[in-house]
């Protein structure tokens, strides 16, 4: 892994792609205990958490569904401060356990309003599995039940998370080179 330069900017390697690896099996191990015997719905944000859905749906040994919405707060490098549903949810979620899976919780903002309107559909229990937390900006207070990383404030790249629409498919994840 070396500095990349996607648009305008500059990214330094950050977490390698064989340590995301050894969490998502982690965490699907966790998943795999905490559910068995029961068919939970995992409810994936996207565009960010499609690489994360598709390794945890991957080392899954439980029955489980699988849904996507498309919720939205950022612009370049900085939120918006709104959140914008782009897909809604077309699921009947009363009395089932769901687990949303997001790619990275900064303000908590998205997956505040988010889980507000999932719990007014009344699923049996409601579970966060998110790879990446940046608890300094966090705004909104979250539990997060399933977690990767716990990172720093900075601007990261890759696994599903991008600038401007690019830098999703690199297998590992890159922080911001400050100027």
């Amino acid at each position: 892994m070396s500095t990349i330069k996607v648009h305008d900017k500059y990214f330094k390697p950050y977490i390698n792609a064989a340590d995301v690896e050894k969490e998502i099996i982690r965490i699907a191990a966790c998943l795999n205990n905490d559910y068995a015997g029961r068919k939970p719905l995992f409810i994936a944000i996207l565009n960010g958490s499609f690489m994360f859905a598709s390794d945890i749906f991957k080392h899954l040994t439980i029955d489980a569904e699988i849904c996507f919405i498309k919720l939205a707060s950022y612009k370049g490098t900085k939120s918006s401060g709104q959140v914008i549903t782009a897909i809604g949810l077309d699921m009947d979620l009363f009395g089932r356990d769901v687990v949303v899976i997001e790619d990275i919780i900064d303000t908590g903002k998205t997956l505040t309003t988010f889980s507000q309107q999932l719990k007014h559909q009344q699923p049996h229990s409601l579970k966060v599995c998110a790879l990446l937390h940046k608890p300094e900006a966090t705004e909104y207070p979250i539990t997060i039940d399933y977690l990767g990383f716990t990172v720093p404030n900075k601007f990261l790249l890759g696994y599903g998370l991008d600038y401007d629409g690019l830098g999703r498919n690199l297998p590992e994840i890159y922080q911001l080179v400050e100027e």
